[in-house]
Formats: C-alpha cells, structure tokens, sequence
C-alpha cells in the first residue's frame, strides 16, 4: 500500500477497507472532525454503509507556535470539552509565554466552536451506547483526537475508535490513551506535516464540510 494518499477521499476509502468490521453494524457512527476529517469519514462512512456526523473541535496552538497544541476544544452535548497538555503548558509558561496569551487563544477557539456548533449539521450529542468511529485526516499531536474522544464519552459512547491515514508514533501513542483502539495506516519515523502524506490537501471550508454532511 502507498504512503502517501490521493486526496482526503482516497485515504477515507482506504481506511475503510480495513474497517469492514464495522461494516453495516447498526450500533456504529462515523464522526468526520470538522474540518479535516469531514471527507475522509464521508468516504470512510459511504463505503461502510455506516451514519456519518461531526465532532466539533479546535486546536490550541501555542502563540507563535500555532502548530504546536498546548491543548484543544470539542463540543459535545451542548458543552464544551477541554483538554489540556499541563507539562507542556508548564514548559512554555517557564519560557516566557503569558497566561494571558494562552487565554486569549482559548477564548478566541471557544467564540469559533461555538459559531460552528450554531451552523454544522450532523452533531452528534447523544452517542449512548454507541461505537463510535473518530476519523481525522491526520493525527500530529493528536490532541484534536483525545478532545474528540473525551467529546465522545461524554455522549455516552460505549466504545471509541480513532482512525487516521497518517500520524506520528507519539500522537497514536497520546490517542491510545484515552481510545479503546486506534488505527493507523502509516507511522513514519520521521513524521512531517499532515499535508505531506497527500498529493492533494486543499484546505476545507466551512461550506464544504457542510455539504458533505448534507449529503
């Protein structure tokens, strides 16, 4: 199998192939994280015959840094799931980085959460006794991932589940954590950003992600 992925689609349909388990199973969701990981579930889900829908979440990247996650967000249930690295906060706060500038991040991620949470279809808060299938387009800190399935539990999942094309050994090892399994088809040794592992990674608008749950 190639490591590197046509499009969103393509690692969504390739994931599946190594989910069949779940195939038509009638106590199983697909949840794409908005906004990346909307096309791969959507193929993921089509291709399993399973019911696709969202988990809302956002990165808290360090200022200066905002690749770097000190953190993230997620909704589930008419709430907000935090989740916080607190060593890693600890590090950039010894290193000069303010309070209030990790604050203001958070309070700039809760307003777009909850703008999404106003406009997406498919939110899925009630997941009682539900496996649930977590599908990003990536795992790179994997602290999306953890604040989804943490959003998951609080739902009621009976069981969580994160799938992704690409991640590196030290985010799947963080999602193992707090996941009953997770799925990866590429650990690299030398994990490069997300978009490096596709020919095509264009970035998803709001309108997009919509109109895939729509469907």
């Amino acid at each position: 199998m190639s490591t590197r992925f046509e499009d969103r689609t393509d690692a969504g349909e390739r994931l599946a192939a190594v989910l069949t388990q779940f195939r038509e199973r009638p106590d199983t969701i697909v949840l794409g994280l908005a906004r990346g990981g909307i096309p791969v579930a959507a193929a993921a889900a089509k291709a399993l015959y399973l019911p696709l829908g969202a988990v809302l979440v956002r990165k808290l990247g360090i200022p200066g840094h905002d690749e770097t996650a000190f953190g993230a967000l997620a909704w589930s249930g008419g709430r907000i799931v935090r989740l916080l690295n607190r060593p890693l906060v600890t590090r950039i706060l010894d290193h000069g980085v303010r309070q209030e500038w990790l604050d203001e991040v958070e309070k700039r991620e809760r307003a777009e959460l909850l703008r999404r949470a106003a406009t997406y279809p498919g939110i899925s808060n009630d997941l009682t006794g539900q496996t649930v299938l977590l599908l990003d387009d990536g795992l790179a800190t994997g602290a999306t991932m953890r604040a989804a399935a943490e959003a998951a539990r609080s739902g009621g999942a009976a069981r969580v589940v994160a799938a992704a094309p690409v991640g590196s050994v030290e985010a799947y090892t963080a999602v193992s954590r707090v996941c009953d399994a997770v799925l990866c088809l590429h650990l690299p040794g030398k994990f490069r950003a997300v978009g490096s592992f596709y020919r095509h990674f264009e970035q998803l608008a709001d309108e997009d992600a919509i109109s895939l749950l729509n469907q």
